[in-house]
């Protein structure tokens, strides 16, 4: 069986991230590491903070703090945001550990000794007004491209061109918003992905069948324009700093590496980290390093795929040791806010920590993944959040188990009845969710969520639909054994969907588990087979009527959200 490494995007450190973050990579890789975990596999899922590049040391000079006290505090921060969507990282680590600088440095060493980093005087904009060269992403003006007019200097966020500050029209500081900007000789060291795309364009073709067309296309569309040799230092106090045993000259002058050669070598550095905390028991390089037993997937809005499916796999390849490359990348489109991009510096859209604030992690988690923008973007609209949340998890699920339980306690008292013997619609029943799990178990593997989230929705559908074939309310009145046996089957139900809905609403399907006393009830997965029987938990279990699930949302709610958060198009 094989091992299952999951990485997701990092998170930039500067700042709580909004709904379409959590959707476009966190949220996704967590649902499927959870299944893998339920399903029996050895799964590590490693995530960090991304803590360099020019933002964070700009974030910590406007609170006045030194720019390695910012980022402690904006990781743990976010961490705890994580946590409150009860997002299950193995490990959560922080790009700016001593592990990923050492690592990082050695990748660098070994690219410089196989030919592939070459130094080079190049000419680099300078702002006067702020004392400093300018990394790329702090000069800001219109894409040539595009003709889109906040563009940076690295990448323009509209048409996704890759860009060099020179490229923009119109220059000006980020920092300051300076247009006196000069252009001056520095030297930085350059990956020269010229000599590796040949071997990239090979190792992206042998993926063509298994990615998801939005990963591979994105990889082809860079791969057509053709690889450049890429500047991977910047002129910056914040960084994975250049060995100085390499680069005298360069670490003298206090170059750091460019934020986005180091951010995907964290993944590895994160393990390491994660090792790091129990040597003994833990090894990183078994994952990471002649890891032919490990499947590695990666999640990550389209943004973010360039770097991990051209300029990482460029850096792996030239370093000519056999670390893990990804076998899957699991891309997403945008979750858009009304039709208009979620925004971090325009504070447009829903940001996690407030999600939190209004309703618990499940509401969030089970919308996020029924409407992930798998295929295409995907709007997130108040009108279409609570009508989610009322119609799937209040109406189908919800009031399932609670009027299943209530009424049950009110009629045969705290056990689960008895009743007849399972007959022909419990068999109906048995097969039909047995169909419903194997449909949940294929989307699931095959990393379709919101295929997934709607066999799950059917699977709490199956259960409403037999409850009201059967009707124990009316049953009561003339066959009570045949209303206990309904009742029992549909408690049955609800056990089952405790354990597979877990994946998607981890605390909620905590809450319906908890509501049977069952003695050893270590059941991690039902199968499609095991389902069919119903009766896991058999007559006789004490239970408890757990609070309401998903409360209801009314129209006060809706206009309530609305007014603080906008409910416009863009």
């Amino acid at each position: 069986m094989a091992r299952h490494l999951i990485t997701s995007a990092l998170p930039y450190i500067n700042g709580i991230k909004h709904l379409g973050n959590m959707v476009g990579s966190m949220l996704p890789a967590d649902v499927y590491a959870r299944y893998l975990r339920q399903r029996g596999h050895d799964v590590l899922y490693i995530c960090a903070t991304d803590e360099h590049g020019t933002p964070a040391e700009l974030a910590a000079k406007e609170q006045g703090l030194p720019v390695d006290e910012f980022c402690a505090q904006a990781h743990d921060a976010q961490k705890a945001v994580y946590d409150g969507f009860a997002l299950a990282f193995d490990y959560f680590g922080r790009s700016s550990s001593p592990e990923n600088r050492e690592i990082t440095q050695h990748f660098a060493r070994k690219l410089h000794e196989n030919g592939f980093i070459e130094e080079r005087a190049i000419r680099q904009v300078y702002s006067p007004t702020d004392g400093r060269f300018l990394p790329d992403r702090y000069v800001e003006g219109t894409c040539p491209h595009c003709g889109y007019d906040k563009a940076r200097g690295d990448q323009c966020e509209n048409c996704t061109r890759v860009l060099d500050p020179t490229d923009l029209i119109n220059p000006r500081s980020a920092i300051s918003g300076s247009t006196d900007l000069e252009v001056r000789e520095t030297k930085h060291l350059f990956l020269l992905q010229s000599k590796l795309e040949n071997e990239v364009r090979e190792w992206v073709a042998r993926h063509d069948k298994d990615w998801p067309q939005l990963a591979s296309s994105i990889a082809h569309k860079w791969l057509t324009e053709g690889l450049h040799d890429r500047a991977i230092t910047r002129d910056l106090d914040w960084g994975v700093p250049v060995p100085a045993d390499t680069w005298p000259e360069l670490a003298a002058e206090g170059k750091v590496f460019y934020v986005w050669f180091d951010a995907p070598i964290e993944y590895i550095g994160a393990t390491k980290e994660w090792a790091d905390q129990d040597p003994e028991n833990r090894d990183w390089k078994s994952w990471w390093y002649e890891a032919d037993d490990v499947r590695y997937t990666e999640f990550m809005a389209k943004d973010n795929v360039p770097f991990h499916t051209v300029m990482f796999p460029a850096t792996e390849l030239g370093i000519r040791e056999p670390w893990k490359m990804v076998d899957y990348v699991k891309a997403f489109n945008w979750l858009t806010y009304y039709g208009g991009k979620f925004s971090t510096s325009q504070k447009r859209g829903v940001f996690t920590d407030q999600a939190l604030d209004i309703l618990p992690a499940d509401y969030w988690r089970y919308f996020l993944i029924a409407n992930a923008p798998e295929s295409d973007d995907s709007s997130f609209t108040w009108e279409h959040f609570t009508a989610t949340v009322n119609k799937d998890l209040a109406d189908t699920l919800g009031n399932f188990v609670n009027r299943v339980l209530s009424f049950s306690k009110k009629r045969f008292g705290e056990e689960v009845p008895a009743g007849g013997e399972a007959g022909e619609a419990e068999a109906r029943l048995g097969e039909e969710i047995a169909r419903l799990l194997a449909e949940y178990e294929e989307q699931m593997e095959a990393l379709q969520f919101r295929k997934a989230a709607s066999a799950l929705r059917a699977l709490w559908s199956a259960g409403n639909s037999y409850l009201e074939e059967k009707a124990p309310w009316l049953q009561i009145k003339t066959d009570k054994d045949a209303a206990a046996l309904t009742l029992r089957t549909a408690m049955n139900l609800i056990h089952l969907y405790a354990v597979v809905s877990e994946p998607l609403i981890p605390a909620t399907s905590a809450a319906m588990r908890q509501a049977f006393s069952l003695q050893d009830d270590t059941a991690a997965w039902v199968t499609p087979a095991e389902a069919k029987s119903l009766t896991t938990v058999p007559a006789g279990t004490p239970f408890t009527v757990p609070p309401v699930l998903f409360a209801k949302l009314t129209d006060e709610d809706l206009e309530a959200y609305k007014e603080r958060f906008g409910g416009e198009s863009a």
